[in-house]
C-alpha cells in the first residue's frame, strides 16, 4: 500500500469530500494546510459540471480557499480540451446551466446553435422538459454524444440530488443510445492532463474522493486512491464493493496524521 508520504500531488474530488452545499467537511481546511506546510501541491479536481470555473473559484474562496488557475480541473474543461484535441465544430447543442454555457460560450462555441454538429450534456440543475426533447431529437440525429460526467447522484446537506447519470439513463431508454464518450472520472483523460499540468507521474498522484465508481475506479489508470466516507459511499457498499482504493478514511482531516 506504501504511505502517504510518499504522494507529490494530491487531486481533491469537492462535493461530499471537500464540502457538502457551502460548508467545508470536517478537517478539510485543516488537510489543506498541512499540505501548504509540507509544500505538497494539490489541485481540486471534480465531475460536477452544473458551475463555470469561475464560481468554483467564487465558492472555494468564500471558505478562504485561494486557488491558481492551475489547481481546478473540472470535467468542463477536460470536455472542453477533448473537443479541441478532436478537432469538433464550435455548433453544439450544450445541455447545462447558465454557467456552464458561459464557461463554453467565452471558448468559443455556440452552445444553442441551430444546425448543431454535436451534442454535449452536462450536469444541469436547471433540466426542463424541453432540454430533454432537443437532446433525444439530437441523440436519435446520430450527432456525436458526449457527457461530462458519469455521477449518479451529488450529494448535498441532508441526502442527495439527482445527477447526470440519471439523464443518461433515461435518454439510453428514449433512444437506445449512450455517449459515445464520457470526459470526467474514472476516465483517465482527467489524470494524464493534471500528471501533465504538474509534471509529476501517475503512480505519485493520489486521488481522494468518495465515490467508488468515479473517484476510486480513477485507481485504474495507475495513480493512487483514497476514500472518504462523508459523501456518497458508505462503510457497508464500500465491504460489499469489488472496488477497493489503497487507503479508507472517515473524513479528510483524517488524512492530516498520515501525511
Amino acid at each position: 500500500m506504501g504511505s502517504l508520504s510518499q504522494i507529490q500531488l494530491f487531486l481533491l474530488d469537492m462535493d461530499g469530500t471537500f464540502y457538502l452545499d457551502n460548508q467545508p467537511l470536517p478537517g478539510a481546511l485543516e488537510f489543506l494546510g498541512a499540505l501548504h506546510k509540507r509544500r505538497i501541491p494539490f489541485a481540486f479536481v471534480t465531475n460536477n459540471s452544473s458551475r463555470g470555473r469561475a464560481a468554483y473559484f467564487k465558492k472555494l474562496a468564500s471558505m478562504g480557499v485561494s486557488l491558481s488557475e492551475q489547481q481546478l480541473l473540472t470535467s468542463a474543461d477536460a470536455t472542453l480540451s477533448y473537443l479541441e484535441e478532436q478537432h469538433f465544430s464550435k455548433d453544439l447543442l450544450l445541455i447545462g446551466t447558465d454557467s456552464l454555457c458561459e464557461q463554453f460560450e467565452k471558448a468559443g462555441y455556440r452552445t444553442n446553435s441551430p444546425h448543431p454538429q454535436a451534442v454535449v450534456l452536462g450536469f444541469d440543475t436547471s433540466l426542463t422538459y424541453q432540454k430533454l426533447c432537443l437532446l433525444c431529437d439530437a441523440v436519435r440525429a446520430k450527432l456525436p454524444y458526449i457527457a461530462t460526467h458519469p455521477d449518479l447522484n451529488c450529494p448535498v446537506t441532508g441526502g442527495f440530488i439527482p445527477d447526470i447519470g440519471g439523464v443518461i439513463a433515461l435518454v439510453k431508454a428514449c433512444t437506445g443510445r449512450e455517449p459515445d464518450i464520457v470526459i470526467g472520472k474514472p476516465n483517465g483523460y482527467i489524470a494524464q492532463a493534471a500528471a501533465q499540468r504538474f509534471q509529476v507521474p501517475l503512480e505519485q498522484i493520489c486521488m481522494v474522493g468518495d465515490r467508488l465508481y468515479t473517484d476510486i475506479a480513477l485507481g485504474h489508470c495507475g495513480v493512487k486512491t483514497a476514500l472518504v466516507f462523508t459523501g456518497e459511499t458508505t462503510p457497508e457498499q464500500y465491504a460489499a464493493s469489488s472496488e477497493r482504493a489503497d487507503w479508507v478514511f472517515e473524513t479528510i482531516g483524517d488524512m492530516v496524521s498520515e501525511l
